[in-house]
């Protein structure tokens, strides 16, 4: 038995191509679902004749009926019925799990929508799409053109060409009504295909481009996850977090999928919470609920007057409740207060004081001293400083020139009247300067 989606064995045992996984759960494909139910109809006729299809990466799905009883297994490319043509699309679900799905979808058996498989995708049909896919990008860049020119408030996600070359469907968002009339004669003129537009949500369309979640990883909706189910924010209000909106939205601007992953594990553990305990009667007083720790098991009251949170379990909470109820109230609060084991003398870990008791702020001031320190070491001084626009010579008379020229000339000790230039100090003086003027008595007077 080979692997499904790439075929590949050795020995009759799947070895997997190396992509996502392996092949041990029936195929590499991301969109395969294991049909835990195959055991039960071993017959290949005996089967529920009605697949699901899934076109473009799980972008748009369909039920589709094996008519001809062709022996198809998930992870198989097939040609199937379209509006005008055929369409080429991969086999995602098979089985009973059909069945179920349909079920949940509301989509009747005998339904005239449901159209028929022809045949499984040979070569060449494969290679054409292919070619289709290769012109979708350009496509919709141009569609996009087109419809800024003509004023339309509406964005294109996608294009998709059906496998004959046909039909192209345009994915858009927008926010209203969009009257694309135009727009459709537009673009059957430029294409000269047949064109259908589909409005699709927000949460569609970051499935469609992709993307980083806040998590690190790439978007579910892009990767794994083909299906939307509604999200609210009572959803994080039983998970106790915080309605904050930025916080808790996606790449599309609206909730997060990923928080009903956790949801029915915190419903779950509600059940055992006590109901109308946001308040508790005690002798020194009232203490007041301020947070539940679900998965604990705890709930943090605190008393009037005091900041501090006391956690209390459960089965006490239930206890102290069933006193109020009968007009009793505990003494006092701490005595119920859930304290929680900690490790052992031998798991605890302690860190060692490695630095000792030097303050880093004096670490800091040390490492900016050598820093600057370090910095005039390695400045060049004097005549070593090269132009960078300049070229240094290396020749013999350069450097005779430069150990004639006298260094380390001491400037500080020289008298003020020695630093002047000679020939200043032998020119006579001028006559209308007021300070070499003879007459002037600007001598302090003698006492």
């Amino acid at each position: 038995m080979s692997c499904n989606s790439c075929g590949t064995s050795v020995g009759g045992v799947p070895t997997g191509c190396k992509s996502n996984g392996h092949c041990a759960t029936g195929g590499c494909s991301k969109l395969e679902v294991h049909d835990w139910l195959s055991d039960i109809t071993a017959d290949p006729y005996a089967r529920y004749n009605i697949h699901e299809v899934s076109f473009k990466n799980g972008s748009r799905k369909g039920f589709y009926r094996n008519e001809k009883r062709i022996d198809l297994y998930t992870g198989d490319y097939v040609i199937v019925e379209a509006v005008a043509g055929y369409d080429l699309g991969q086999i995602t679900l098979s089985g009973e799990l059909v069945r179920l799905q349909m079920k949940k979808k509301r989509i009747k058996e005998n339904s005239e929508d449901i159209r028929n498989i022809l045949r499984i995708a040979k070569d060449n049909e494969l290679h054409l799409m292919e070619q289709a896919r290769a012109k979708e990008k350009q496509t919709m860049l141009k569609a996009r053109i087109l419809a800024r020119n003509l004023g339309l408030d509406m964005k294109l996600g996608d294009v998709q060409f059906q496998a004959d070359g046909r039909k192209a469907t345009f994915y858009y968002t927008a926010d209203g009504r969009v009257d694309f009339r135009e727009l459709i004669k537009v673009l059957a003129g430029e294409f000269r295909v047949k064109i259908e537009m589909r409005q699709i949500g927000a949460r569609q369309e970051a499935g469609i481009v992709g993307g980083i979640g806040s998590c690190g990883r790439e978007l579910c909706c892009s990767t794994w996850l083909t299906s939307f189910k509604s999200v609210n924010t009572t959803a994080a209000r039983y998970q106790n977090l915080s309605i904050n909106q930025t916080k808790l939205s996606g790449q599309c601007g609206r909730l997060k999928c990923c928080l009903n992953y956790e949801l029915d594990t915190y419903l779950d553990a509600l059940r055992d919470v006590p109901e109308k305990a946001e308040t508790l009667q005690l002798e020194t007083g009232e203490a007041r609920l301020m947070k539940t720790d679900v998965l604990k098991g705890l709930m943090f009251y605190t008393v009037k007057g005091s900041g501090t949170f006391y956690p209390i379990s459960l089965e006490n909470v239930k206890m102290i409740l069933e006193m109020n109820a009968n007009g009793k109230r505990p003494a006092d609060i701490t005595e119920l207060v859930e304290v929680e084991e900690k490790a052992g003398a031998e798991e605890v870990l302690e860190f060692a004081d490695v630095v000792g008791h030097i303050s880093l702020a004096s670490l800091d001031r040390k490492d900016k001293k050598e820093y600057h320190r370090n910095k005039q070491q390695n400045r060049p001084q004097g005549n070593n400083r090269q132009q960078p626009n300049k070229e240094v010579r290396g020749d013999a008379q350069t450097q005779n020139r430069q150990q004639q020229k006298p260094q380390n000339r001491p400037q500080q000790n020289k008298p003020q009247n020695e630093r002047q230039n000679p020939q200043r100090q032998n020119r006579p003086p001028r006559p209308n300067n007021p300070g070499n003027n003879p007459n002037r008595n600007d001598s302090p007077k003698k006492s």
